[in-house]
């Protein structure tokens, strides 16, 4: 790595908290000058704009939940029923990590760029989809192996369970309240083992 892209991910390590805590929009160039230590006439010197800053560290954030979520579908865990568990655990076990960095970075970011960011927008829709196909997957290959009714649709889940987590993180965030994440935890963890789970007969 390069002096020039040690700096880049020194500025991109070093305010991915302050992103998603402050807002994409809202983090100004002094914010950044001020958390890095580094000259404004620095940060342009290895990034175009604040805008580039801002989709380089939504990157950022978005591997490092992507990087904790690919671990409940590890090895790890071995029938399809506990990878799908195993993400109800992480939410369960993590979300004090999450609520004091901010929140979930996918949310925050959906919730600003809409159509002022068209750029982040884009890659906060690609974050999704790939959430969504990956527990998606995870439940086509447990209809394979027979652990989970083969006429449910997968994909359904796969996005209703995205729909409960995030909605269960913003309402427990904008209340201080945990009850809301662990209710819609609770609703996830129930669709697993009665909706999903083929039962012995």
């Amino acid at each position: 790595m390069s002096k020039a892209e040690r700096t880049r991910q020194f500025i991109i390590e070093k305010t991915a908290s302050l992103f998603n805590t402050k807002g994409y929009l809202s983090t100004s160039l002094s914010d950044i000058s001020e958390a890095t230590g580094l000259t404004k006439g620095s940060i342009y010197g290895n990034f175009e704009n604040k805008d580039e800053v801002a989709l380089e560290v939504y990157k950022y954030n978005a591997a490092l939940q992507a990087k904790n979520m690919t671990r409940s579908f590890s090895d790890e865990f071995v029938t399809t029923i506990d990878k799908l568990h195993a993400i109800v655990s992480f939410y369960r076990k993590n979300w004090k990590v999450v609520f004091e960095n901010g929140g979930c970075p996918l949310m925050n970011a959906a919730t600003e760029a809409d159509d002022i960011f068209p750029d982040l927008k884009k890659q906060v829709t690609r974050s999704f989809e790939s959430w969504i196909q990956k527990i998606t997957a995870v439940i086509m290959d447990g209809q394979e192996s027979g652990e989970i009714y083969p006429d449910i649709h997968a994909d359904e889940y796969g996005s209703l369970f995205i729909m409960l987590i995030e909605g269960g993180i913003l309402l427990s965030k904008t209340t201080g309240d945990e009850k809301y994440l662990n209710t819609a935890l609770n609703r996830i963890a129930f669709m697993i083992d009665k909706e999903l789970k083929i039962l012995p007969s």
